[in-house]
């Protein structure tokens, strides 16, 4: 089997029950950081904060280089001219509304991890993080799972975000295996062009049923489908 699998968490180990760009629930999450931190926002408040948000919207605005929830939520507070205000209130509020739904690993998952664990297989996770989330925050989503992730990271963690390959080239040097070595299995064409960019094996899951094509080295609907790969790279 191969000697490292790294695995994307959102839509790939995660189900967050949320669409992939959150532009439509600025305005319901910023009402519950108005609510939960005081704050008697006006409408030209919401405007301006979501103006912000809208920068740093990555699926509106490609950026590969990160950024923290702190510098964000900053530019917002300093909008409304309130440098001083509430911003680690404000942002946990603002995650804590994407994550109202309960996250929870899909049920292919938990079982194929402890497989993996059982075979030896090392793991690690790369996850880009929304608005600059701080890892720690991020992170305690895989709750459950985290016990079979030898190697937790994020785009907080390594300063960049996928397409660029960096984050699989570190892995491979913290783990001290040839990234050519390394299958990444991610749910996004940016997870695929992540991999070929770092030289990694790269492997979509598609649970939708959709068929893209990114130029992916597999395809599989499941979990289940990641040990055939494996047994095939033996």
């Amino acid at each position: 089997m191969a000697a490292v699998v790294v695995f994307d968490i959102g839509e790939t180990l995660i189900d967050y029950g949320n669409p992939l760009s959150w532009v439509t629930l600025y305005r319901p999450a910023l009402e519950r950081v108005d609510r939960a931190c005081g704050l008697g926002l006006a409408e030209e408040d919401f405007s301006s904060a979501m103006e912000v948000l809208r920068k740093y919207n990555t699926r509106l605005c490609p950026r590969t280089r990160e950024v923290s929830a702190d510098e964000i939520f900053q530019e917002i507070l300093d909008g409304w001219h309130r440098p001083g205000g509430p911003r680690e209130a404000m942002k946990r509020e603002f995650f804590a509304f994407f994550k109202r739904n309960d996250p929870r690993p899909y049920p292919d998952v938990p079982d194929a991890l402890a497989k993996l664990k059982r075979a030896g297989v090392r793991t690690a996770a790369l996850s880009d993080v929304a608005y600059g989330e701080d890892s720690e925050s991020a992170l305690a989503d895989i709750g459950e799972i985290a016990a079979y992730i030898d190697l937790p990271l994020t785009s907080r963690d390594i300063g960049w975000r996928k397409p660029d390959g960096r984050g699989l080239l570190y892995i491979a040097e913290r783990l001290r295996e040839d990234v050519r070595e390394l299958v990444f299995v991610g749910n996004e064409e940016k997870d695929v062009l992540c991999a070929r960019a770092a030289g990694a094996v790269s492997v979509l899951i598609d649970r939708e049923g959709r068929r893209p094509d990114y130029g992916q080295a597999y395809t599989i609907p499941s979990m289940d489908g990641l040990f055939d790969i494996l047994q095939e790279r033996r």
